[in-house]
């Protein structure tokens, strides 16, 4: 039997006992983690697979499985400490004190009022990675202005879709984007730019198209809606928790050799004992730890399975023969076709489609001339628009949920959202095609 054909049973069994397990209506992670097992042993048993200069092959292929659940335990840490500290700040009342503020100084000018809670919606996606951290935390405040603006109930909900996905893809922690780069070998620098660039543009464009008209906002019935902030908040106390973060942040890179090493978990920990210190009410903080570990097990799941599954992958050789049909496809045809393609596979994969189709497309990208950075960042800007899409729909399902959504998922909300995905998908594509000049442009 040849590598090739030894890879391509590999794959074949892969989306065999994904496809199956899905069917069973198993979790997408313990689907992903049942088909990394099945190759595994597929691996094993198949001619030319384990080693055969290995005297213990079964415990090598089990020294790769546990070192693939560790491939992405920084990243894990990152997800967590920074979705502690937003949900820390949220139910101290942090939250609630900045929307309130924002609606009572610029509810007679919607203009102002909808950048402002776009700029609100894009935070903690963007310091978490997580579009769900977004619609858990201020989504439902968000709703209940937009609501109040005399927004319809569908465009409500595919805004705050729309608004997360984007805060998941704005720098400075785009998951996809650092989970691609790591698996390339390529250093997480540089991508800030075009990555606020394309997001922040597809939520502007999302904000004042789905939301844009309307009545003024009644105020006595937007502060009705919205909870009470505990009394003793201020301006100053709201924004140093996150002055904390940018300081320590920036220490780091305006003084790279004369300022200790500080790792993003240890930032966002310490903009928490920020947020703990400011805080009127002094929030539970053990508690805030312990939901936000039961509300992240999924997400952190997965990215632990995704590491298992790539290693599997990478040591049959399915990467490669995955890798090997991508970069053979002529470059038109990826022009063409991955602004579906990306989207359509992060609805069934998740953040595992960063390093299955990430990596390759940036060997092939480089190889041929285009800017790797540029491209990366315009495909993880179109990655989490599939968030929406079945099987997994995390995002989606998570607006409908914290909304109370009633209608219908894709009449209503999938309908009311396309155009937006539609630009957003648009802009992504020419950032591609154009990666050398767009990153000229930026300083690149």
């Amino acid at each position: 039997m040849t590598m090739f054909t030894h890879s391509l049973l590999i794959l074949v069994v892969i989306a065999a006992v994904f496809a199956l397990a899905k069917k069973l209506k198993l979790m997408t992670e313990l689907a992903m983690l049942l088909s990394a097992v099945a190759a595994v042993v597929a691996h094993l048993l198949l001619p030319k697979g384990a080693d055969p200069r290995s005297p213990l092959p079964f415990l090598e292929i089990i020294r790769h499985l546990v070192e693939g659940s560790m491939t992405y335990l920084d990243v894990c840490l990152i997800f967590l400490s920074a979705t502690f500290f937003m949900t820390l700040y949220k139910e101290a009342g942090g939250v609630a004190f900045i929307v309130r503020g924002i609606v009572k100084a610029f509810h007679a000018r919607r203009f102002v009022c909808l950048l402002l809670l776009t700029f609100i919606m894009l935070v903690p996606g963007a310091i978490t990675g997580s579009g769900a951290t977004t619609v858990l935390t201020v989504g439902a405040l968000v709703g209940a202005v937009l609501k109040v603006m005399g927004v319809s109930e569908n465009r409500r909900v595919a805004l705050v879709f729309l608004l997360a996905a984007m805060s998941a893809a704005c720098p400075p922690i785009n998951l996809w984007a650092m989970m691609a780069a790591a698996g390339a070998n390529m250093p997480y620098v540089g991508f800030e730019a075009p990555l606020a660039l394309l997001a922040i543009a597809g939520a502007l464009f999302s904000t004042y198209y789905l939301a844009g008209r309307g009545k003024p906002v009644d105020l006595e019935k937007a502060l009705a809606e919205l909870p009470e902030a505990p009394a003793g908040w201020r301006g100053w106390k709201a924004a140093l928790p996150f002055l904390v973060l940018i300081l320590l942040v920036a220490a780091g890179r305006i003084w790279p050799f004369s300022f200790p090493v500080v790792g993003l978990p240890l930032v966002f920990m310490l903009s928490s004992l920020a947020t703990v210190l400011v805080s009127p009410v002094k929030p539970k903080v053990f508690q805030v730890a312990a939901t936000t570990v039961k509300n992240l097990l999924g997400l952190v799941g997965i990215m632990i399975v995704v590491g298992v599954l790539n290693q599997v992958m990478t040591l049959t050789g399915a990467r490669g023969l995955l890798s090997l049909a991508v970069v053979t496809l002529p470059i038109a045809v990826l022009f063409a076709t991955l602004w579906l393609i990306l989207p359509v596979s992060e609805g069934v994969l998740q953040y595992a489609v960063a390093p299955l189709f990430g990596v390759p497309l940036i060997m092939l990208f480089n190889m041929l001339g285009f800017n790797p950075v540029v491209s990366l960042s315009a495909w993880a800007v179109m990655w989490p628009v599939g968030d929406c899409l079945p099987p997994t729909a995390i995002v989606g399902r998570a607006a409908v949920m914290e909304l109370d959504y009633k209608g219908s998922y894709y009449g209503g909300f999938i309908r009311a959202a396309l155009v937006p995905m539609l630009f957003i998908l648009a802009i992504s594509t020419a950032a591609m095609i154009f990666s050398n000049d767009l990153a000229g442009l930026l300083g690149g």
